[in-house]
């Protein structure tokens, strides 16, 4: 049970920090979801980095609980995967089909590339190869 109090705290803090950066991102006036882009983008970094950085026998290693608290927690309730996919439907049912397309593109490349370079950046500190220690956080189908 403690695990779940870690993951509930860590969405609730990752969803208020969503919800921050995307109203100053959203006050840009823009007709692009800019601010689900980015979102997602620095989450991406985040479990990338801080996974391969605290995985087991890193030289920064944490326990379960806090690596379940950032990677599951703080970056589930962080990244908008949900609003992503409303936005480009809105897009696509408006018939903004270029604008959807180069979200879907962003959304997906960046993101992959964020958890790459996180990846390596904490690599060079940690020398784990690994991100994910646990099935928890990470699905492997």
């Amino acid at each position: 049970m403690n695990l779940y109090l870690w993951v509930a705290l860590g969405s609730a803090i990752g969803g208020c920090l969503r919800y921050a950066l995307g109203r100053m991102v959203l006050d840009q006036h823009t007709n692009f979801p800019w601010s689900t882009v980015l979102i997602n983008v620095v989450g991406s970094f985040v479990i990338g980095f801080f996974g391969t950085l605290t995985v087991t026998g890193s030289r920064f290693q944490a326990p379960e609980s806090i690596r379940i608290f950032v990677m599951i927690g703080l970056c589930g309730g962080f990244t908008t995967f949900s609003s992503f996919s409303l936005e480009t439907y809105d897009l696509l049912r408006t018939g903004a089909w270029v604008r959807a397309l180069l979200n879907t593109a962003l959304s997906v490349l960046l993101c992959v590339g964020a958890v790459a370079l996180g990846h390596v950046l904490a690599y060079q500190s940690s020398h784990s190869i690994a991100i994910a220690q646990t099935k928890e956080e990470e699905y492997t189908g």
